[in-house]
């Protein structure tokens, strides 16, 4: 009898996949982002159809420290059409899931030095729904000038160098 040949050594692990689903691109125009970090969603089943369809704003949305627990407050998600009765309010508070010391360092930050907290991104990783948050200073009309002037300077360059 022929031997039967040898399985193939199986595919190798795929890095870790990020799908973005909703970029909160005004964020880091009207803010100095100093520092950002990871952070789980606690969301219905509805919220995670409507987020995979990427039918959520996160323009007006802030994260909220509320009897030492972190939560995202005045993130849009539209109700998903096909949930009917299951279905979820837009506007509800969503609750953050981050580590004890992590909170207790944000906690500290956000009651010491003005800072607040906003979303940057909402994303796919690892088939685990999870939000990018940072730790963010307003900026002041002359920075967002400062800002667009900068960009507009190497947008120039970059066209320069490509001639």
């Amino acid at each position: 009898m022929a031997e039967k040949p040898a399985k193939p050594a199986s595919k190798p692990a795929k890095p870790d996949a990020i799908k973005v689903l909703i970029r909160n691109r005004k964020a880091r125009h009207d803010y100095h982002i100093d520092e950002d970090f990871e952070a789980g969603l606690v969301l219905m089943g509805s919220e995670v159809k409507s987020l995979r369809d990427a039918k959520a704003t996160l323009i007006d949305a802030y994260g909220a420290v509320k009897n030492h627990e972190l939560w995202l407050e005045n993130c849009q998600i539209q109700p998903y059409p096909q949930a009917n009765q299951f279905n979820h309010e837009p506007f509800r508070p969503r609750k953050l899931l981050v580590s004890k010391q992590e909170l207790r360092r944000l906690e500290a930050k956000l009651l010491a030095k003005g800072y607040t907290l906003i979303p940057l991104e909402i994303y796919v990783k690892k088939g685990i729904i999870k939000v990018q948050m940072g730790l963010a200073r307003g900026k002041k009309d002359w920075d967002k000038r400062d800002s667009k002037r900068e960009k507009d300077v190497e947008r120039d360059m970059a066209r320069e160098r490509a001639d």
